[in-house]
C-alpha cells in the first residue's frame, strides 16, 4: 500500500469516527455527564472511590450517548429542515441508519452492561429509564403531541445527578432529588429560549412547540415565569444547609443575571436576544453545579460537619 493511499484511509477513518462523535451530540450530554458526576462527588464527604467513579462515568455517558443518537435516529426527517440540525451525519448522509443504529445499540448495551455489573443495578436501571424517557417517550410521543413536550419530557434530561448519587451509594435521597429539581425547573427556560428563535423552523416541520402553539409573547411570559421559579428551586440546597454561603451568594449571582436576560426578552426583546439567553442558560446550569462541588469541598462546609 502506497503513502497516499495509506494517508487516505486515515484521513477517511478519522472523519468517519468524527461523524459517529457528532451522532452522540457531545456538547449535550458533556452537560449531562458533568452533572451526573457532581453528583457522585456530593453523594460521598469525601473523594468517591477512583473505580467506582470511572466505571459510573463512562457507563452513564454511554447510555447518555446511545439517548442522544435514538433521537436523532427518529427525528432525521425533521432535522434536515431545520438550520441548527440540518448538519447532523444522518442528513447528509455521512452515516446510514444502519450504521447509526448497530453503533447506537452497541453503546447502548454496553454502558448498561458496566453499570450492571460494575456499579450497581439501581443506576443501571434508573440510567436506562432516563434513556428510554427521552429517546423513547419525549422524541417518539411528547415531542409532537403536545406544547408541553419540554415540561414533561424535562424528567428524563434532569435524572443524570440522581444517577451519580445512586453509582456513588446505591440509593437515591432527598439531596439528589433537590439537584434533578433544580435541572427539571431550569429546562423549560432554556430551552423555550431556543424555541422562540427557531419558532418558524418548529412550525414548519409541525412540531408543537410552545412558541408555535401559544406564540412567541406568551412564550417569553414562561420563561420569565419559570426562571423566578428556577431562582427559588436553586436557593434551596442552601436552605435546607445542604449548601453553604459559597453556594448560595453564587447562586443569587447566577440567577440575577438569568432574570436579567428573562426580564428584557419579556419587556425589551431584540434580535438575537433570545439565542443569548439560551446561551446563558448552558453556563448558568455549568456553574450552579461547579459551585455546589466547590462548596461541597471547602472547609467547614454542611455536608462535611454533617458527614
Amino acid at each position: 500500500m502506497d503513502a497516499a493511499r495509506e494517508e487516505e484511509l486515515n484521513v477517511g477513518g478519522l472523519r468517519l469516527a468524527r461523524e459517529y462523535y457528532e451522532l452522540c451530540k457531545p456538547r449535550v450530554v458533556m452537560l449531562i455527564v458533568f452533572t451526573a458526576v457532581v453528583g457522585m462527588f456530593l453523594a460521598v464527604p469525601g473523594m468517591p472511590p477512583l473505580d467506582l467513579l470511572i466505571f459510573a462515568t463512562l457507563g452513564i455517558t454511554l447510555q447518555s450517548a446511545s439517548a442522544a443518537a435514538i433521537n436523532q435516529l427518529v427525528d432525521r426527517r425533521i432535522d434536515a429542515h431545520m438550520a441548527r440540525t440540518c448538519g447532523r451525519p444522518l442528513v447528509t448522509g455521512m452515516l446510514t441508519v444502519r450504521q447509526s443504529a448497530t453503533f447506537t445499540a452497541l453503546i447502548g448495551i454496553a454502558g448498561f452492561a458496566i453499570l450492571y455489573w460494575l456499579v450497581n443495578p439501581l443506576t443501571a436501571w434508573l440510567t436506562f429509564g432516563g434513556l428510554v424517557g427521552y429517546a423513547g417517550i419525549y422524541t417518539l410521543y411528547l415531542k409532537r403531541a403536545t406544547s408541553q413536550n419540554i415540561v414533561i419530557g424535562g424528567a428524563a434530561g434532569a435524572i443524570p445527578p440522581v444517577l451519580g448519587w445512586a453509582a456513588m451509594t446505591g440509593e437515591v435521597s432527598a439531596n439528589a432529588l433537590l439537584l434533578f429539581l433544580i435541572i427539571f425547573v431550569w429546562t423549560p427556560p432554556h430551552f423555550w429560549a431556543l424555541a422562540i428563535e427557531r419558532c418558524k423552523e418548529y412550525e414548519d416541520v409541525d412540531i408543537p412547540m410552545l412558541p408555535v402553539t401559544h406564540g412567541v409573547e406568551f412564550t417569553r411570559t414562561q420563561v420569565l415565569l419559570y426562571t423566578i421559579l428556577l431562582t427559588i428551586v436553586s436557593l434551596l440546597p442552601f436552605v435546607v444547609t445542604m449548601t453553604g454561603p459559597v453556594y448560595g451568594i453564587g447562586a443569587l449571582i447566577l440567577d440575577g443575571v438569568f432574570l436579567y436576560y428573562a426580564i428584557r426578552l419579556k419587556w425589551w426583546p431584540k434580535k438575537g436576544l433570545a439565542m443569548k439567553t439560551f446561551a446563558y442558560s448552558i453556563i448558568y446550569l455549568a456553574g450552579i453545579f461547579t459551585l455546589l462541588m466547590v462548596d461541597h469541598y471547602l472547609p467547614g462546609s454542611s455536608v462535611a460537619l454533617s458527614a
